[in-house]
């Protein structure tokens, strides 16, 4: 009969096989899986995975999104700097190296979906890299570069059947493109496209390039920074997100894209030009961000049927008011008639006047009165209402008073209080206690101070 303390020096009977927890049961996950999981590694962290085993070493070779942007990101080049040229090419001669192991690494993979590299490059290098995406059928290339000159865009992707997204940023000096035709004729299966910092010294009309028959897929366009761009036209059929940024040059914008949800354009405009022209025709736009925009000599928004949120705001000249300038602001904002929620940026042109807005018949409230009729639809969906900036002055309070008086189904009225115009406490909730005294069309709008 064994003892107590026998029965517990008593060796397991059935001991787990010697092997069981050394199995590798990740390593025969399917490679898909194992690709998703490696993405959320940085690049060098990824690579690293090759040494593990003969598996992991052919995961990573098969391995289909390159992300370099982890490992390099370009220095910021201030190309008013006398000596910016010399930096640039010092920073290329360092990054030659970096260059070619993206490409010793393209040779070794298979089929490539993703490439995203940020690198000070000459221009034979970033060809080289691109050609060697695309001959791995890439699908999204994402590249941000600086270079020691001006670079033509790389025309080995425009024959490209497999790319999806391309993004091309130069961070110094630019790009250009190829004659339009040889754009139009390709990307045939692009659907983003973002272009930032085009120079377009030789063809700055951009009328027959975005058309119906080119970038038949196209459903998101980004271009920013187009230096010498003055005429541009968008016609593309699939297009859904359009957005224009820092194209200061542009003096005539004409869209025409039925499908077209949404739109973005900030800092654009000639503001000196005296034959600008803005004309947008988007049936189906929902949401348009207008902001900091020069006001153009002439404004004309069609069909705009759909439109539920509208931020506008522009930059206006305070020795530029004149009369086709303020009917074009008027044009805007009648077009923009179905809106539910509009955000406005606050620019007052006036001094502050408190007897300007008190009184019933100040030259401010006459004028909004004498637009009442013609704004009456939209003031018949407005919804909701935010004014960023607001300064108090004789044009803030006069369109708060006038939408509160006529915006029969207004909700909310939010008046965010600009920070570089501080005014006397109790001056300011005087004028908060008076707009809360203006009359209501709707008897549910509720006005917020912020």
């Amino acid at each position: 009969m064994e003892t107590r303390s026998a029965k517990r020096k008593k060796p397991c009977q059935n001991p787990p096989p010697a092997d069981l927890d050394d199995e590798d049961r990740v390593s025969d996950l399917p490679n898909d899986i194992l690709h998703h999981v490696i993405s959320f590694l940085p690049i060098k962290s990824a690579a690293q995975t090759s040494v593990l085993s003969r598996r992991w070493r052919e995961l990573w070779y098969s391995f289909p999104d390159l992300d370099f942007t982890t490992a390099y990101s370009p220095p910021h080049i201030d190309s008013a700097c006398r000596d910016a040229e010399r930096r640039v090419r010092l920073h290329v001669a360092r990054c030659a190296g970096y260059a070619d192991q993206i490409l010793s690494l393209l040779e070794k993979h298979s089929d490539v979906r993703v490439l995203r590299f940020r690198a000070s490059l000459t221009f034979s290098r970033l060809s080289a890299l691109i050609r060697h995406a695309v001959r791995h059928n890439v699908q999204e290339l994402d590249i941000e570069v600086s270079t020691c000159d001006y670079f033509n865009f790389p025309r080995s992707v425009i024959g490209s059947s497999t790319l999806r997204s391309l993004r091309l940023k130069s961070c110094h000096p630019g790009f250009r493109l190829p004659p339009l035709q040889i754009m139009k004729d390709g990307f045939r299966s692009l659907s983003v496209l973002s272009l930032s910092r085009l120079i377009l010294c030789d063809q700055p009309h951009l009328t027959n390039l975005f058309t119906n028959s080119s970038f038949p897929l196209l459903k998101k366009l980004h271009l920013e920074a187009c230096f010498d761009l003055r005429h541009l036209r968008i016609e593309s059929p699939a297009l859904e997100d359009l957005s224009l940024e820092n194209c200061y040059q542009l003096q005539d914008l004409e869209i025409r894209v039925q499908k077209l949800k949404k739109l973005r354009v900030r800092s654009c405009f000639d503001a000196y030009s005296v034959s600008s022209r803005v004309e947008i025709e988007a049936p189906d736009l929902r949401i348009m961000f207008w902001s900091y925009n020069a006001v153009t000599e002439e404004c004309i928004l069609h069909d705009l049927t759909h439109l539920q949120e509208a931020f506008v705001g522009f930059y206006l000249l305070p020795e530029d008011l004149s009369a086709s300038k303020i009917i074009s602001v008027w044009n805007f904002l009648s077009g923009m008639s179905n809106c539910h929620s509009l955000t406005l940026e606050s620019q007052c042109i006036e001094e502050w006047n408190k007897d300007l807005w008190q009184s019933p018949s100040s030259g401010e409230e006459r004028h909004w009165e004498s637009q009442a009729q013609s704004l009456s639809s939209f003031l018949h969906h407005l919804k909701v209402v935010k004014i960023h900036g607001f300064s108090e002055c004789a044009n803030d309070v006069s369109i708060v008073k006038f939408l509160l008086k006529h915006g029969k189904v207004l909700q909310q009225v939010f008046l965010s209080a600009s920070l570089s115009k501080g005014r006397d406490s109790l001056l300011r909730e005087k004028i908060k206690s008076q707009i809360l005294g203006f009359s209501r069309a709707s008897s549910n709008a509720n006005i917020v101070f912020q």
